[in-house]
């Protein structure tokens, strides 16, 4: 008997007893039932009676309760031990018995056949339902024709796998389940998955691992993204992943790149819409994927949406030319020689690709006007400049030096 306040008066005639017929049942994939009775012997009169348990392996926990039975779902491949107690308490007093210990054995099978590196992610689709898709390697120690066997169980349904993939050596290390029983709406309920295999050589080991319906979960695209530039500003706005949860349980990485600059930012955002002043005189390329925040436990971020183009890369004409035009006649200044010339020549190779000729009828009237004609020709004030173009070293003349 053991007591907390020993000097209190009601103790010293009580005495406490562990409770009998302590049992430990396997009562589904990864589930143990435990179970005892209250001893026989134990005065009631006054006090109220619970029970401690504590999980002593494979996941530490401890908690009471009044019931004489509790369900604990755990992985069971490496054994399972627990022990209980009885506890009185009357008022400010509390007493208690000796601890009775429980225990069940691993699951037989050869060491390292086991299967391993196990991984598994959920999805909801556009039906509302959940599908699972989980991979895993076989065992160091499994023989070459080891075949594995999976099967998931969520509350208490328990399916096996039908759609497995093989490896090079046509072993089975990977399974889809394209609808599951897995509840959409879960909260961080728990899915069990269970692989025991065969093989002619070996004995194979069973493995289980928990998984947390939310943890493992690929959150799905956003939906209808759109963007738009305003003035200055760029604007994007979507709507949630398919899910049945509220769109505030949501987070966004948003994904820009300049693609005039190169320049690239992922923000964080945590609504659906967003808004982010610009260049509007460069292009954006834009993608966004989602995840679980605040409501649920963070599962798996989703693909990135398909890109959105915004924009066109713009280039200011009016001061590309003059640049262009000052560059050339930077260059060609210190080259040029000023002379007197009776009228402006053009390079007849230049003048032709400028101004190719355009045929004409012949002429079968008198000119009325030759003289003056070629008068009009005639320059006698002007400078000859010379200057060559990006294609080729010709020339060409202009009228004045203010044209640079």
């Amino acid at each position: 008997m053991n007591l907390v306040q020993p000097n209190a008066p009601q103790a010293a005639a009580v005495e406490v007893f562990p409770p009998v017929s302590f049992t430990l049942t396997v009562s589904a994939l990864a589930q143990v039932l435990l179970h005892w009775k209250p001893n026989p012997n134990q005065e009631q009169k006054n006090y109220t009676v619970r029970y401690d348990v504590k999980i002593l392996s494979p996941v530490p926990e401890e908690y009471d309760t009044k019931k004489t039975h509790s369900v604990q779902t755990a992985a069971l491949h490496n054994g399972f031990s627990a022990r209980v107690r009885t506890l009185l308490l009357h008022n400010d007093l509390q007493m208690t018995s000796d601890w009775v210990k429980g225990e069940l054995p691993p699951l037989p099978g050869a060491p390292e056949t086991s299967a391993r590196n196990l991984s598994c992610v959920t999805q909801i689709t556009i039906s509302r339902t959940v599908s699972l898709h989980c991979t895993w390697l076989p065992g160091q120690g499994a023989p070459e024709d080891t075949e594995y066997f999976l099967f998931y169980r969520y509350e208490t349904y328990t399916e096996e796998c039908q759609d497995y993939t093989k490896d090079e050596w046509n072993r089975k290390t990977e399974c889809r389940f394209s609808v599951t029983h897995i509840d959409p709406e879960g909260v961080d309920n728990l899915i069990v998955i269970h692989i025991n295999g065969s093989s002619k050589y070996a004995a194979i080991k069973p493995f289980q691992q928990l998984f947390n319906q939310n943890a493992i979960e690929k959150v799905n695209v956003p939906r209808n993204v759109t963007v738009f530039l305003e003035q200055n500003d760029l604007l994007a706005t979507w709507e949630k992943p398919v899910s049945s949860f509220r769109k505030e349980c949501f987070e966004y990485e948003f994904s820009l790149v300049n693609l005039k600059s190169g320049n690239k930012q992922v923000l964080k955002i945590f609504s659906n819409d967003f808004r982010l002043r610009v260049d509007v005189t460069s292009r954006y390329s834009v993608q966004i994927r989602a995840n679980h925040h605040i409501c649920l436990t963070r599962g798996f971020w989703s693909d990135w949406s398909e890109v959105i183009y915004v924009g066109q890369n713009k280039v200011d004409y009016p001061v590309l030319w003059i640049l262009t035009v000052r560059c050339v006649s930077m260059s060609y200044m210190k080259k040029r020689k000023i002379e007197q010339v009776p009228k402006i020549t053009i390079s007849n190779h230049v003048w032709s690709k400028l101004f190719p000729p355009i045929p004409t009828p012949s002429n079968k009237f008198r000119d009325p006007f030759p003289h003056d004609y070629e008068r009009a020709r005639t320059c006698t004030s002007e400078t000859e400049t010379e200057c060559g173009s990006f294609a080729d070293d010709c020339y060409w003349s202009a009228l004045d030096d203010s044209v640079f």
